[in-house]
């Protein structure tokens, strides 16, 4: 009883995605306008500096240690406990759910898949970047450092930039990029950037992170945001592509190249909601009818024919005969005749006979029992 709860949500699901987009007439995808190309430069620019800062041992890192020898989990203990619930608003799992929980309301209403593949192609290229840096530089964190006044790199450390202020810039910076209305987007655009810039603090005061890290943290969330809209047509095709591949396996479906099996488990999912059904492979059958020699005309007896159905078949439930297996048929009974004696039946003459025609006596006796009239 759950398991048709669930199929019966899916197939809603994509009953509202087969239906035509309804997003406000003013909204448009974001485009790489000349101001965000400049911010993306800006932005770009710091997190390069902020490298090459670390890999000098600058006064960057002079500041990490003088913070990190402040302790700050030890001047404010009281703030502990609620901080350590805090950051996990910048843990990926947690986060990532949340937002896709949200977003997928959003698809539902806007009949599109675009909000999800967006924070999929977000979420790729954090991976991607973060995860790339972290191992190439390899930076230690403050409780595993070794060397006073050492940058702590190429040690086989995983912290630099901050995965979690990363992972918040980005997971709830999404909301603002993917908004409705200029209002919307103001107001989570401040939203995120006070979840981000929380969770960033968030580690410098528990001893996970230098500052230098949330600095670079920051910076990488900011350039995936910015940077999205080259990613347009990417989504875009995407989605295209996954309706399209939809639409092949409903044909897959109805001309029975797809098991049994695979068919039932992707019904819910092909049907739509009901506006799409496995229809039968075959179309109605041909009836042939067979004459005696007395011109009495017997019942049509229905032959199935390669890629027709019958009658019956069409009449019968879609359970009995479906597109996965073009091998079963509907049985035809036909109608019985009433049965009779020997002496009842119709004598039957064999058409023609094997004596050639004498076309003589035939002439001869037709000149005999007709007179001929006229004079």
């Amino acid at each position: 009883m759950r398991t048709d709860q669930i199929l019966t949500r899916l197939e809603r699901v994509f009953a509202r995605l087969d239906r035509e987009p309804e997003r406000p007439a003013h909204l448009q995808t974001p485009q790489m306008s000349r101001h965000r190309v400049v911010l993306l430069g800006s932005t770009l620019a710091f997190y390069l500096a902020i490298v090459v800062a670390v890999l000098t041992t600058s006064w960057l890192v002079r500041l990490d240690w003088q913070i990190m020898f402040f302790r700050p989990y030890e001047q404010w203990p009281q703030l502990h406990a609620f901080l350590d619930y805090l950051v996990v608003l910048g843990q990926r799992g947690p986060t990532a759910v949340m937002v896709a929980a949200w977003l997928g309301w959003r698809s539902w209403r806007q009949h599109t898949l675009r909000p999800l593949i967006t924070l999929g192609v977000a979420l790729l290229l954090l991976n991607i970047t973060v995860g790339a840096v972290k191992l190439g530089l390899g930076r230690l964190g403050p409780h595993y450092a070794t060397e006073i006044g050492s940058a702590e790199l190429f040690a086989g450390g995983d912290i630099f930039p901050s995965g979690h202020t990363a992972n918040a810039v980005v997971t709830w910076g999404i909301l603002a990029y993917l908004a409705s209305t200029g209002v919307t987007r103001r107001v989570l655009s401040v939203v995120s950037a006070v979840v981000s810039l929380s969770v960033g603090a968030t580690t410098v005061y528990l001893g996970t992170h230098w500052v230098s890290d949330v600095l670079l943290g920051w910076s990488a969330g900011l350039l995936i945001l910015l940077a999205l809209p080259w990613f347009e047509p990417l989504i875009a095709r995407t989605e295209t592509y996954v309706f399209d591949v939809r639409e092949l396996l409903r044909r897959r479906a109805e001309t029975g190249r797809m098991p049994a099996p695979v068919v039932a488990a992707l019904t819910p999912l092909l049907s739509a909601g009901g506006k799409w059904q496995l229809r039968p492979v075959t179309a109605v059958s041909t009836e042939v009818v067979v004459g005696t020699a007395t011109g009495a005309v017997e019942e049509p007896v229905p032959q199935p024919v390669r890629g027709a159905v019958t009658v019956a078949a069409a009449a019968a439930p879609a359970s009995a005969v479906t597109a996965h297996s073009p091998t079963a048929r509907p049985v035809v009974h036909p109608a019985g005749r009433p049965h009779v004696i020997r002496s009842e039946r119709t004598p039957v003459t064999p058409v023609g006979s094997r004596r050639p025609a004498h076309t003589e006596r035939a002439a001869a006796r037709g000149t005999a029992a007709r007179p001929v009239a006229g004079g």
